[in-house]
């Protein structure tokens, strides 16, 4: 940890480990299998028309969500700065530098959400991010992450402490009691056509909106 960050993973994240994360996740096999997985996402939802994306690392899930909504404002948050050049690249993508732990969006958006980054997060460190996810939400939430049940650590690329499991949504759930659970879905690393990371998806709504 230095005393730029507030945890070690956060550290881990911007630095030389992200920076091998973005080599290994050019890809365009996950790029298909990500759009996959937001159509399944979006075809239950209302109209969306901005995004914002907590950890968007080189914005995989951005190229998805521009094929999946061509006219929507799209947004990024980045704790590493290569990964921020790359995404910089994107036109009409609104890229901000910074950790998810703290506040990055003024204004709220449609949708807001993450893919594979909750997992990385100090559990300590988790209700921050959960009051920034929230916050930047004006209707709807979604997850990709791990679940398990129960909060569950479990070693990493040969790293302890930086890869956890629980029950994301649940949480998000019982901070919030105005969300609502709207539906969810897994995906499987052996699927034929569009296999994927064993992740499952959450989509939560504010009650009242719609």
């Amino acid at each position: 940890m230095t005393d730029t960050y507030r945890t070690e993973q956060e550290a881990f994240w911007a630095g030389a480990f992200g920076n091998g994360y973005i080599d290994r996740n050019r890809d365009a096999a996950l790029l298909a299998s990500r759009t996959v997985m937001f159509t399944r996402i979006l075809s239950r939802a209302g109209t969306v028309g901005s995004v914002v994306e907590f950890g968007a690392n080189i914005g995989l899930n951005m190229l998805a969500l521009r094929t999946l909504l061509p006219e929507a404002k799209l947004s990024a948050i980045e704790i590493n700065p290569e990964a921020v050049k790359i995404l910089k690249m994107q036109e009409r993508l609104n890229v901000h530098h910074g950790s998810i732990l703290e506040p990055q969006v003024e204004t709220p958006h449609d949708l807001s959400f993450t893919s594979g980054v909750l997992i990385h997060i100090s559990p300590d460190a988790l209700p921050s991010v959960y009051d920034n996810l929230y916050a930047a939400s004006g209707r709807y939430i979604a997850l990709s992450e791990y679940y398990n049940p129960s909060p569950v650590a479990i070693p990493y690329r040969g790293h302890d402490d930086r890869l956890f499991k629980r029950d994301f949504a649940g949480d998000l759930l019982d901070r919030f009691p105005d969300l609502k659970l709207v539906d969810y879905g897994f995906c499987y690393h052996r699927d034929p056509n569009f296999p994927a990371d064993d992740m499952t998806w959450f989509l939560l709504e504010k009650r009242g909106e719609g």
